[in-house]
């Protein structure tokens, strides 16, 4: 085989080289030629919500027909109280994670940074504004929708969820007669994955024009200036990531270097476009066909874009010392867990947050009064840098969230998953009328997009 035949076939089957490509040249042009780089900010957010318009009927027709097919709903209500359990311990891991890297490195030492020479900028100023008018609670409240079109017009996971949640119940209650709804609603959901295997064909160029406005907004001056916290950031996170959840799948009887490499499609895209919002659909039909089954991932998953703040959470522990070190801000351990305990709770209310991390970090620390607030002009110049990394890591617990409950339920197909992660031919997963499943075959064996 030539090489030209080689990257024709690379290019046009593989859906991670040519996103890795993209990304590579977006980060160079930028380089080059910043203000080109910058204006190429729509191309990146157009992809995006290209793929946000349709998590809403995404989320709505896996739910439905994953609950109508699940049995009775006291398991329905037993995969969502595990998956709530496994998201908190995790989270309050990842947390812990960021303390302690912190507390070992201390990159903040030397820095000496007056508190009453810095000023909150536009920018901060906007996020500690949204972050002073959130509330733990908030998440709560926001999960019901003014109406049921609101919940799609709006794009609110949660409110989707409630809305999909209510409607399964409705019609598990109809029994028979609403099977053919379900169906119906079957049908719908192919059609809406269709709508997403087309929209994919723009990850590429999502992932340049996203990473182009990065590089040329921000640039080598902010890299070199606090290269060094970007780069134990992100080493944190690719720590924390192979440890912690690679017990996790082994836990599962599974390899995380392999899942890694399965969804290696979903994590070049948030890679490139700083959001793993965007790979939802994908992601939720990869797990199907790795072998969880679709009542499980079908409501897990919907569950961890609220709930699963691994990312986040590691970059409050390791943000917040690092302004309390660069103000030479002494936090003794009992000081440090109070911050943890209070980052457990207000992190749960980044659902539908732009710019969640950042908001959350801001909020806490204004309200606690332990570290200057101001302190987060420190770190704005690299937000942008640390939110990837805090996408890279969320999305990993979102992979192993839906099979962790589905291990914890004995519903896991582990056989079909070993097999999948080798490389093995499978049989696709085939839809059952009686049942409302319906196939997860848009993916092949190996994981590249079909």
């Amino acid at each position: 085989m030539s090489v030209r035949s080689v990257l024709h076939s690379a290019f046009t089957s593989k859906l991670y080289v040519t996103v890795l490509v993209a990304i590579a040249l977006g980060a160079a042009l930028g380089l080059i030629a910043p203000e080109v780089g910058e204006s190429l900010e729509p191309v990146g957010t157009g992809f995006i919500s290209l793929i946000q318009m349709l998590i809403g009927p995404v989320v709505f027709c896996t739910i439905v027909t994953g609950i109508a097919s699940a049995g009775e709903l006291t398991a329905v209500g037993r995969v969502g109280v595990k998956a709530l359990v496994y998201f908190e311990v995790v989270t309050t891991v990842a947390l812990l994670a960021g303390l302690v890297v912190m507390d070992v490195f201390e990159p903040g030492k030397g820095i000496n940074a007056d508190p009453n020479s810095l000023h909150l900028s536009g920018s901060a100023e906007k996020y500690l504004q949204a972050g002073e008018s959130q509330n733990w609670y908030d998440f709560l409240i926001q999960i019901i929708p003014h109406s049921v079109v609101s919940a799609f017009a709006e794009g609110n996971v949660l409110q989707v969820l409630l809305v999909a949640i209510l409607f399964a119940i409705a019609i598990k209650a109809l029994g028979g007669r609403g099977e053919p709804l379900v169906r119906g609603i079957a049908r719908v959901g192919d059609a809406v994955f269709g709508v997403v295997k087309l929209v994919m064909y723009l990850a590429p160029l999502g992932a340049f024009g996203a990473m182009a406005y990065t590089t040329g907004k921000f640039g080598l001056a902010t890299l070199t200036s606090l290269g060094s916290v970007i780069g134990l950031f992100w080493a944190t996170g690719i720590g924390f990531s192979l440890v912690v959840f690679g017990v996790i799948a082994r836990l599962c009887g599974l390899r995380i270097l392999k899942l890694y490499r399965y969804f290696k499609d979903e994590l070049l895209i948030t890679l490139g476009t700083s959001n793993y919002e965007v790979v939802m659909p994908q992601l939720m039909r990869k797990l199907e066909n790795l072998g969880a089954p679709k009542r499980i991932v079908g409501l897990v998953v919907p569950f961890g874009y609220a709930f699963n703040g691994d990312g986040v959470c590691l970059y409050l522990g390791f943000a917040s010392l690092y302004i309390a070190q660069a103000f030479n801000v002494e936090l003794s351990l009992w000081q440090q867990i109070g911050l943890l305990a209070v980052f457990v709770i207000t992190s749960k209310g980044s659902a539908g947050v732009a710019g969640a991390g950042f908001v959350i970090l801001a909020a806490t620390l204004s309200t606690t009064g332990v570290v200057p607030v101001v302190g987060i002009m420190l770190i704005l110049g690299i937000d942008r840098f640390l939110s990837t990394m805090r996408g890279l890591v969320s999305l990993s617990g979102q992979i192993m969230g839906s099979l962790v409950v589905s291990r914890w339920e004995r519903a896991l197909d582990l056989e079909r998953a070993r097999a999948v992660l080798n490389g093995e031919s499978v049989e696709p997963l085939v839809e059952d009328d009686n049942e409302g499943e319906k196939s997860a075959a848009v993916v092949s064996p190996a994981g590249s997009s079909a």
